[in-house]
């Protein structure tokens, strides 16, 4: 019996071994070779990429590519992405074409600058607003605020906190980012992969939009030609204002690394003013290559407000362009802040 056991598990084994464990992808002969650290290297810095061949394979052409982009052997790294990025090297040998990968990690090479802030004004803002997203748009100030059974747009004159206009969303939406583009609001909702469009002057709902490739909506902004959107992670998508499907997306990190928690978001003279969840400050982003070239610390805002059982972080950037300057509030403060950013 003990052998006839034994018989039946060495041929299980042996299936297993012929049958389950080839998975249909061969190892390739060839690796690539770099002179990262770690596989990270930091702009300004010259990538040098190689070919190990072992086995001596007879090869007619190599090419490589960074990001899909062609680069030589000797690439000085100084308009790319920053984040994972992939080197392909696609090898002609023996009659046969072959594509190996390499994952790499584009560092910025410098440190963010860091800025502080001036209080220009304060207003009142209702302390019952789970702040989302803020934007002015025609010299008004929209609102998205979010919680479920709490959701709202609204349009507020920010002068006394009292809403002009405010519509309620669905119980089973949480609200969350807006932007506005050719007079359509356009808000995200958390976790419902859906987005609604609204006009500006009405706020009377008139379409909404699917979302599939990220699995939560953070914030959005806009500038002339595509609409960015976070989704609480590293990564910062950019989507076509027609059509809203996915363009490209980059992927914000320092120099030491990624930063995640990216949050609300607001256009600002051509860079990214983005909250970052659970922090007191805002970060100034490269829209072009997701590098962080600033931060601002609103930390000592915070001390300014109402003090009760719901308050919450930071949250909500507004940039007005007729006073070129920034409001910021968080959720559930009872202040909104109108302030001149300035560089320690």
């Amino acid at each position: 019996m003990k052998l006839q056991n034994l018989l039946i598990v060495l041929l299980l084994s042996l299936f297993i071994v012929n049958c389950g464990s080839n998975n249909g992808t061969k190892k390739s002969d060839f690796t690539i070779k770099t002179n990262t650290k770690g596989n990270n290297i930091a702009l300004g810095e010259t990538l040098n990429v190689s070919l190990s061949n072992p086995k001596n394979h007879t090869i007619t052409s190599t090419s490589f590519t960074l990001d899909g982009n062609p680069i030589s052997e000797n690439e000085l790294l100084d308009t790319e992405k920053l984040g994972k990025q992939v080197i392909e090297a696609t090898i002609s040998y023996d009659n046969k074409q072959e594509v190996v990968k390499q994952n790499i990690v584009i560092l910025n090479n410098k440190r963010p600058k860091v800025y502080t802030y001036k209080i220009i004004n304060e207003y009142p803002h209702d302390i019952t607003s789970y702040t989302q997203g803020l934007e002015f748009y025609n010299g008004e100030l929209y609102e998205s605020t979010g919680q479920y059974k709490e959701s709202k747009l609204r349009i507020v004159d920010y002068k006394t906190g009292i809403p002009k206009k405010s519509i309620n969303l669905s119980d089973s939406y949480f609200a969350e980012g807006i932007t506005i583009v050719n007079d359509k609001v356009y808000q995200l909702t958390w976790r419902e992969k859906i987005g609604f469009v609204y006009n500006t002057e009405t706020l009377e709902k008139e379409s909404s939009f699917k979302y599939s490739h990220s699995k939560e909506g953070w914030g959005l902004c806009h500038d002339t030609n595509t609409i960015y959107q976070s989704d609480g992670t590293e990564y910062i998508y950019k989507l076509n204002k027609e059509t809203l499907a996915v363009d490209g997306k980059i992927q914000v990190y320092r120099s030491k690394g990624k930063v995640v928690g990216i949050n609300e978001l607001e256009w600002v003279e051509g860079k990214i003013y983005a909250n970052r969840y659970q922090q007191d400050g805002v970060a100034i982003i490269n829209p072009k290559n997701g590098a962080v070239e600033g931060v601002i610390d609103f930390s000592p805002l915070k001390k300014l407000v109402t003090k009760h059982d719901k308050l919450d972080v930071l949250n909500g950037i507004a940039y007005n362009s007729d006073t070129k300057t920034l409001f910021v509030t968080g959720k559930k403060w009872d202040k909104l802040f109108e302030v001149e950013i300035i560089e320690k």
